[in-house]
């Protein structure tokens, strides 16, 4: 696993959902934008997020790793945290 430095917060996105719950095909052509994830790492000076947390970002932020389903992102990127449910 990768280690987050400074101000910087690694994201799992949720994987690409392939059918709308009623059960239509979605193609590869139509972008989905996945501004939603689960913390993995954050770096030392980050205050507001901890591993685990569920966070909502701005999607134009975000930076890509080698990792298909993470990205990089600012802490000033995140929007917010979900609550548990």
């Amino acid at each position: 696993m990768i280690q987050a430095l400074m101000d910087r917060v690694f994201v799992r996105l949720p994987p690409v959902q392939e059918k709308t719950d009623g059960g239509v095909i979605i193609c590869d052509e139509i972008c989905q934008n996945r501004t939603t994830g689960e913390v993995i790492s954050v770096g030392e000076d980050v205050k507001s997020v901890k591993t685990g947390d569920r966070i909502l970002f701005h999607v134009f932020d975000e930076l890509p790793t080698i990792e298909k389903d993470v990205v990089a992102v600012r802490e000033c990127s995140i929007l917010g945290v979900f609550e548990n449910e």
